[in-house]
């Protein structure tokens, strides 16, 4: 049976047709539309019109709270307002394929546990780094979503009271601090108040509209002292939530995949390793961190996989 997976992220929308093995047969890529949620259905769904197989359902990862097929609430991207969208309803009308949705953290970190660095594993938190910050868990063998779709969100732990403010309009979470949408604000706030760095050389070089997980590769390779102050700065954040989060579940291994995953691989998992061991009660001796697996394919495959499901359980 072939099933698209549609991974929604903050600068990409990506497709692919996944075969029974989880095996990516074909991919498409854009853009992803800033004009809201019917713009971001009209691309997935040009995208999945692309595709020269014949999928049986569609399963889509959103980067927000998903409940009962709806997102309730998406911060890192824009125009989608503050109310439960059907995206369901959306997607199915445009492709006339049976759609399922999930959170993309969630998607992706599945993705990993039945295919990629994850798989074999009973208990595992998933951390994606992107232009925000996503968490997903396996428990007990299980995915786990919470009541509400909500469990996971290690980008909205708060670590610091009063802190900066974050996209989704509380103050001191991970993702204020460590979220690739955030460490780019830091940055330019800090230029305008007479610091220098080469990112914005670096965006323009490689022909980006912001700070890309490439942009920040380049520039931590350079060894731009203000980029590596703001990324360390944000890697500390997101240790003191891991750690926080290590404390409640316990678990033995610790997934990182995103797109500045994907660029800088083992060095981000050691360097949040690292940030995170401090705050942690007990730490487990076999406690591991790795990078994805899969790359980009982590939240097509557990997209895919969502969809694979629901066209067996009817």
């Amino acid at each position: 049976m072939q099933v698209v997976g549609a991974d929604v992220g903050g600068t990409n929308v990506e497709v692919g047709l996944v075969g029974d093995d989880h095996e990516v047969l074909e991919r498409g890529k854009k853009n992803t539309p800033d004009e809201g949620p019917e713009a971001v259905l009209d691309a997935i769904a040009e995208l999945v019109d692309g595709l020269e197989g014949e999928p049986s359902a569609v399963g889509l990862g959103i980067p927000g709270v998903v409940h009962e097929g709806r997102a309730l609430t998406v911060p890192n991207l824009p125009n989608w307002g503050g109310d439960p969208i059907d995206l369901i309803a959306g997607l199915t009308e445009r492709t006339g394929l049976p759609t399922v949705l999930g959170n993309d953290a969630n998607v992706g970190l599945l993705g990993e546990w039945l295919a990629g660095a994850a798989k074999g594993s009973n208990d595992v938190l998933g951390i994606w780094l992107g232009t925000g910050v996503g968490g997903g868990m396996i428990l007990e063998g299980r995915p786990y979503s919470g009541v509400r779709g909500a469990a996971g969100e290690v980008g909205h732990v708060i670590v610091r009271q009063n802190g900066q403010i974050c996209g989704c309009g509380r103050r001191g979470c991970v993702e204020a601090y460590a979220g690739r949408r955030s460490m780019e604000a830091a940055v330019r706030a800090q230029v305008a108040a007479g610091r220098k760095t080469s990112m914005l050389e670096l965006q323009e070089e490689h022909e980006k509209d912001s700070f890309t997980s490439k942009v920040w590769e380049a520039a931590l390779e350079d060894g731009d002292e203000l980029a590596t102050e703001v990324f360390d700065l944000g890697i500390d954040a997101l240790g003191a939530g891991i750690g926080s989060v290590l404390n409640l579940l316990d678990v033995g291994l610790v997934v990182i995949g995103g797109g500045l995953a994907e660029k800088l691989g083992t060095d981000l998992a050691e360097k949040v390793e690292a940030a995170t061991l401090p705050w942690v009660l007990r730490p487990e001796p076999d406690l591991r961190f790795v990078p994805a697996g899969l790359g980009d394919d982590s939240g097509v495959v557990g997209a895919a996989a969502l969809a694979r499901s629901s066209v067996i359980t009817g």
